[in-house]
């Protein structure tokens, strides 16, 4: 079977097709753990939480109604599911604080101010930077986290998301400010 479009692969999952939804799980995996780790600071928790996103995905897929927005369902059922892992891990309250700490951080060039700002060594910056994150409102870091952190582009974000690609653009450049300004504020 030859499916190239997105909508192709989500009616023939719908019918039944697993190598179709195996294709679609190829493609959204790794941005559904990037988000539920914007969520869950940890990314063990995030792979599980990926897990069962597929798993809900696998069940319902049935009751997309708009194969176009299967994106955006995927993301919506992400985070759900992260936020039920929120309320019942015990984990993540005692972890929390240690796991944010822990997040390693690829885009430092991308936010050109925290030099200048937080003038100290790379790893003090790395850490002023990762508490500017875990600072941010939930939507703003799963921007952060989804561009930075796993360094896909704003194209995919605005698909993965369901937004257009000048929100996503708007928007990380707001969750950018917020970060240069906790930095400001901490210096």
């Amino acid at each position: 079977m030859n499916l190239n479009s997105e909508a192709q692969l989500v009616e023939a999952a719908q019918n039944g097709h697993l190598e179709s939804f195996g294709a679609l799980y190829e493609r959204y995996h790794s941005p559904m753990v990037a988000l539920a780790y914007s969520m869950l600071a940890d990314r063990d928790l995030a792979e599980d939480a990926a897990q069962e996103v597929f798993a809900a995905a696998c069940r319902d897929i049935g009751n997309l109604k708009s194969k176009e927005r299967f994106p955006a369902w995927l993301a919506g059922i992400c985070r759900n599911i992260s936020r039920q892992m929120l309320r019942t891990s015990k984990r993540f309250t005692a972890e929390h604080a240690e796991a944010a700490e822990s997040i390693k951080f690829n885009g430092l060039s991308a936010i050109s101010a925290v030099s200048a700002v937080h003038p100290g060594d790379a790893q003090d910056r790395k850490e002023a930077i990762r508490r500017a994150v875990w600072n941010l409102r939930e939507a703003e870091r799963e921007l952060i986290v989804l561009r930075y952190f796993d360094g896909f582009s704003q194209a995919h974000i605005s698909e993965v998301l369901g937004l257009s690609p000048q929100a996503v653009n708007g928007r990380l450049v707001r969750a950018k400010r917020k970060i240069a300004k906790y930095l400001n504020e901490t210096a």
